[in-house]
């Protein structure tokens, strides 16, 4: 795909989660994922963090409320500006930018620790290896990744079209990674037809370095 087409695309993407936000959508339960707090308020996640396609910005809130220096990034301008909101709210200092989660590996930042809270089970293919690719460019060697997404298993009352199982993580992050757990957890949700959330994994990875990067 050229750079032209690729602009299109992206600027169909950004449309698209406008419009998803003009309303809350059901991934957004209002603050933290319990799966990701848990992970952070350990203490495992520290000094410059990024939130990946973060929505309104609870889990960079909640990062930055920890003392972390927190950022979040995401295509949609409506969900950033909301984030952006609760943080003047809750006087807490968080840079929120509009970035296409596809084209981080462009970017030039690196982050100790990244979150992904629901993104990289939305993504396939081509888009999936991009994003990994992505992921790593912006994390110093030995930083941690935080991957929350839906299990492969169907939950007992209707769910998500994106599903992930274990071997779809292992495969995803078999160069540069090294999977340090993946466990099975609840994804919150905002359907009211879902009270007890859905069945979703928690990915802990750790970058690693290659002969390369020792040049």
């Amino acid at each position: 795909m050229d750079v032209q087409h690729e602009q299109v695309a992206a600027s169909a993407r950004e449309g698209a989660y406008d419009a998803l936000y003009a309303a809350p959508p059901p991934w957004d339960i209002g603050a933290a994922q319990p799966a990701l707090r848990e992970i952070v308020e350990s203490g495992v996640v520290r000094g410059r963090v990024l939130d990946v396609g973060c929505g309104t910005g609870e889990h960079a809130l909640m990062a930055a409320a920890l003392g972390c220096a927190a950022t979040g990034v995401d295509l949609s301008e409506t969900a950033l500006d909301q984030a952006r909101r609760k943080a003047a709210e809750r006087g807490l200092v968080v840079r929120f930018e509009r970035r296409d989660v596809l084209e981080l590996a462009e970017w030039g930042e690196r982050f100790d620790a990244v979150l992904d809270s629901l993104v990289f089970h939305a993504l396939h293919g081509e888009h999936r290896r991009r994003y990994v690719e992505g992921l790593r460019a912006v994390l110093e060697p030995g930083g941690r990744l935080f991957v929350l997404c839906y299990a492969e298993e169907p939950p007992s009352c209707g769910g998500p079209v994106h599903k992930v199982s274990p071997g779809d993580i292992e495969s995803a992050f078999a160069d540069g990674w090294r999977i340090d757990a993946i466990e099975a957890v609840t994804a919150e949700t905002a359907l009211p037809s879902l009270p007890e959330g859905l069945r979703g994994l928690r990915a802990a990875l750790t970058r690693t370095e290659t002969a390369k990067e020792h040049e």
